[in-house]
């Protein structure tokens, strides 16, 4: 997708309850990532409708950091993050166990519990996290910041557009 298409964020949850979010679990996702969509889109499937786990799209301009943990998009960006219902904010590995148990599938990441296993998983991860963008094809994570920025503002001043790449 072109930066300078506006994009609105996706929220999946279960309809709402009198008390409280539905949801278990927030996660927060690059959707302009195709390995981080290819992983949504299997946990949604996962889901299968029951909104145990709410999806938020980090790349959407009506990303709001306030509803979501108070995670900013240059944050989101640079690790994976989700939020428990009473606010709690997780990053990294953490998420994904979380998450995984969520959905009833908590055992595919089970031996990350290990702590030899969990601080090797957790040091992998550091290493996809730092490099994932340009595995991904995409522009460094200061780029893509500045880049936001400049469409947010010319989204919300109405008067200038980026061209499309």
């Amino acid at each position: 997708m072109s930066p300078s298409n506006s994009r609105k964020s996706t929220v999946t949850t279960a309809p709402p309850a009198s008390s409280g979010p539905t949801w278990q679990i927030k996660l927060l996702y690059d959707g302009e990532c195709p390995l981080c969509l290819r992983e949504v889109n299997f946990l949604q499937k996962r889901d299968a409708g029951r909104g145990r786990v709410a999806f938020v799209d980090i790349a959407a301009d009506d990303y709001a950091p306030e509803a979501n943990g108070g995670v900013d998009f240059e944050t989101a960006m640079g690790r994976i993050h989700a939020v428990l219902p009473d606010g709690t904010v997780i990053k990294n590995v953490e998420v994904f166990r979380r998450v995984y148990e969520v959905l009833g599938i908590g055992w595919i990441y089970a031996v990350t519990k290990l702590p030899i296993v969990g601080r090797l998983v957790d040091w992998l991860y550091e290493i996809w996290a730092d490099k994932r963008l340009a595995l991904t094809g995409r522009a460094d994570l200061a780029t893509l910041v500045v880049d936001r920025q400049k469409r947010l503002e010319c989204n919300t001043q109405d008067r200038c557009r980026l061209p499309d790449k």
